[in-house]
């Protein structure tokens, strides 16, 4: 396979972290879980290995080029992608990472099972559907929330989160409101906003995630090592959720986001990469395994988040938990086979586990897929400053001021590169 030489970290080469950055990516609040006393260390330790923070021991890495075959074949337009590299990408990992959905299914059920015509004060129209699959005589249910502008013309276009917090954040009687979904802010934008809880299709477990979609439909999954584990299962509801936007006349099929939040968002971006039918992607704050590239060895890494949660994964990836660069993939070759969608992750300064520069140049280096299709892409030569998002572009991102989280500025500026990507 032909590799493309990337040296970083420093500001070497033409994509460059600036000095301000270089200074704040040294010094960000650590991850939750460690000690007030490592705030402002270049390390820690985790799990029993160093974690690292410091962007100038990051050392040189080599990224498998997006646009060359395994065969060594450049690829030079779009049709070759379609019909050469962005196949064998998606079968690499699923082979190597996320684990392979399976092709399909016995049948499908949509039932409203609770529907308020006038729910927020009469701002929008709330439905509350179940979904149920069968297979081979099993089957599984689980709810999804959505509720739909009333003033606004319909069909509505919408924004679909999967929900990895508590199910209180996506309340559908609204008696408790949270910022991770902001859903009458949303309302107010002209958008409808839908949510299901991972944990009914998955519970979020090491002992446990097998409960659900892999034991009811698909139990001869847990037993390869390549088949999918608990984000696959995540992403198979997402594209679920799709199947019923298709049946209802109020929802534009064609204007669906989804939106996910750190395992939430790496989810996103792998159901998103699988299933074209999602118009647009948010993933906010997704770290190692999301948008994060792997090869940076900075935050957290794949060993570390294969000892906390190899449960996401297939079994392939323990395989490179302490030997990455034989990893045939890295973290923009997902990015890349979401185009030309447009796609849109998000950093926060206090989440350096995350690694911020990292999931910028994940970005960065997706840009030749989005190339060929002829997308504008305008990400600065340098990382954007904190709080400057970059909104007219097919790739979006931004760096925002605070913790792990997804709250009002994010979906605030979701909104507006939903707004632009959408003609609205």
């Amino acid at each position: 396979m032909m590799l493309n030489r990337i040296k970083f970290p420093a500001n070497q080469g033409n994509w460059r972290i600036n000095n301000w950055m270089k200074k704040a990516l040294g010094c960000f609040i650590a991850p939750v879980f460690l000690s007030a006393g490592v705030y402002a260390q270049k390390t820690d330790r985790f799990m029993g290995e160093i974690v690292n923070y410091d962007e100038s021991t990051v050392p040189a890495y080599t990224l498998p080029d997006i646009l060359v075959t395994a065969k060594g074949k450049k690829i030079k337009n779009v049709a070759m992608w379609e019909k050469q590299r962005r196949p064998e990408l998606l079968a690499l990992f699923e082979e190597h990472i996320y684990g392979k959905t399976p092709d399909g299914f016995d049948s499908l059920k949509f039932v409203v099972a609770n529907e308020k015509a006038d729910a927020m004060d009469g701002k929008a129209h709330l439905k509350e559907i179940t979904i149920t699959a069968w297979n081979d005589g099993r089957s599984v249910s689980f709810p999804v929330i959505l509720f739909i502008p009333n003033k606004r013309i319909k069909p509505a276009p919408v924004f679909l989160l999967i929900n990895n917090r508590s199910s209180r954040n996506t309340d559908p009687a609204r008696i408790e409101k949270s910022t991770f979904w902001p859903a009458e802010m949303v309302i107010d934008s002209g958008y409808a906003i839908a949510a299901f809880h991972h944990s009914d299709v998955a519970p979020d477990r090491k002992d446990s995630y097998q409960n659900g979609v892999l034991k009811q439909l698909f139990p001869a999954e847990l037993e390869k090592d390549n088949g999918m584990k608990a984000i696959g299962v995540w992403a198979w509801a997402a594209s679920r959720v799709m199947d019923y936007f298709k049946t209802d006349k109020d929802i534009d099929f064609n204007k669906v986001a989804l939106v996910g939040h750190s395992r939430g968002g790496k989810t996103a971006l792998w159901s998103a990469a699988q299933d074209q039918r999602f118009a647009m992607v948010f993933s906010s704050c997704s770290g190692s395994t999301g948008a994060a590239l792997a090869r940076r060895k900075y935050g957290e890494t794949i060993s570390l988040i294969n000892k906390q949660f190899g449960y996401w994964f297939n079994n392939n990836y323990k395989n490179y938990s302490n030997d990455v660069n034989s990893l045939p993939v890295d973290q923009h070759m997902l990015i890349g086979l979401i185009a030309p969608r447009p796609v849109y992750t998000t950093n926060a300064t206090e989440d350096r586990w995350a690694d911020p520069y990292g999931s910028y140049l994940s970005l960065v280096h997706a840009k030749p897929v989005y190339d060929l299709y002829g997308r504008k892409v305008t990400l600065p030569e340098n990382m954007p400053d904190v709080n400057k998002p970059i909104i007219h572009s097919a790739i979006g991102y931004h760096f925002r001021e605070g913790k792990h989280d997804l709250n009002v500025f994010d979906w605030t500026n979701f909104i507006r590169f939903a707004n632009h990507h959408f003609n609205r």
